[in-house]
C-alpha cells in the first residue's frame, strides 16, 4: 500500500470490521463502499475468506484480520490484502511485514504492549478489546502518559460511539456488527453516509 496507513484511517474514520459467511460480507461491504467507506477489515475465518478478501480488494483497500500465523499473511496478501492485522502483538509477524514492505496493525490490551509493539516501529496499534477493558476511559487513560501511540480501538464499538473515541485521541475506530446487522445493505449505506457526514462536522 503506497499510502501512508495512518492517514488512509484518519480519513476513513470509520474502520468496519467484517465477519459471518462470504457472500454476506462482500454485499455488506459493497453497501458500506457506497455510503463512503473504503477500507475494511476481513476477519479470515475460513479459506472461504480469500476469495472475498479478493472481490472486496477488486473496489477496497482489505485488511486481512485474525492474521496469527505467515502462511495466513502470506495467503491473504496473495488474495490481495493490503494490510494485515492481528489480535496479538506477534515479531513474526513484524518481520513478514518489513519484508513484504506491507502495513502491519498489531492487536494489544495493556499499556505495556501498545509500548512495545510502538517501539517495534508498528505504524498503528490496535486497543482490543476496548469496550471489555473500559472503553473510551481506558482509551484516554492509556494515551495521556503515551500521545504518541496511534491507536485504533475495536471490540463491541458502538457506531454512535465513534465521534468520542475520535475525541479521546484514536486515529480512527473499528466498528463491526452494529455498522451492518439487523439493516437492508440500503439502510447500511445510509447510516454509513450519515454518520461520515456527521463526522466530518
Amino acid at each position: 500500500m503506497k499510502e501512508n496507513l495512518i492517514n488512509v484511517l484518519s480519513e476513513a474514520k470509520i474502520f468496519p470490521v467484517l465477519r459471518g459467511g462470504p457472500l454476506k460480507m462482500t454485499d455488506i461491504a459493497k453497501a458500506l463502499a457506497d455510503g463512503g467507506i473504503n477500507i475494511f477489515e476481513v476477519n479470515i475465518e475460513t479459506s472461504q475468506t480469500l476469495k472475498v478478501i479478493e472481490e472486496i480488494s477488486k473496489f477496497s483497500i482489505v485488511c486481512a484480520g485474525n492474521i496469527i500465523t505467515s502462511i495466513q499473511a502470506q495467503a491473504a496478501i496473495d488474495a490481495g490484502a493490503k494490510i494485515i492485522s492481528s489480535p496479538i502483538f506477534h515479531m513474526n509477524m513484524v518481520k513478514l511485514s518489513k519484508d513484504k514492505k506491507i502495513p502491519y496493525i498489531a492487536g494489544t490490551s495493556t499499556a505495556n504492549e501498545a509500548y512495545n509493539a510502538w517501539k517495534a516501529r508498528i505504524q498503528v496499534v490496535k486497543i482490543y478489546p476496548v469496550t471489555a477493558l473500559g472503553g473510551i476511559m481506558y482509551l484516554e487513560d492509556l494515551l495521556r502518559p503515551m500521545p504518541f501511540l496511534n491507536v485504533l480501538p475495536l471490540g463491541n464499538v458502538k457506531l454512535n460511539e465513534v465521534k468520542s473515541y475520535l475525541n479521546a485521541g484514536a486515529v480512527a475506530v473499528g466498528v463491526g456488527r452494529d455498522l451492518y446487522e439487523g439493516y437492508s445493505y440500503a439502510e447500511i449505506s445510509r447510516r454509513v453516509e450519515k454518520a461520515l457526514k456527521e463526522l466530518g462536522e
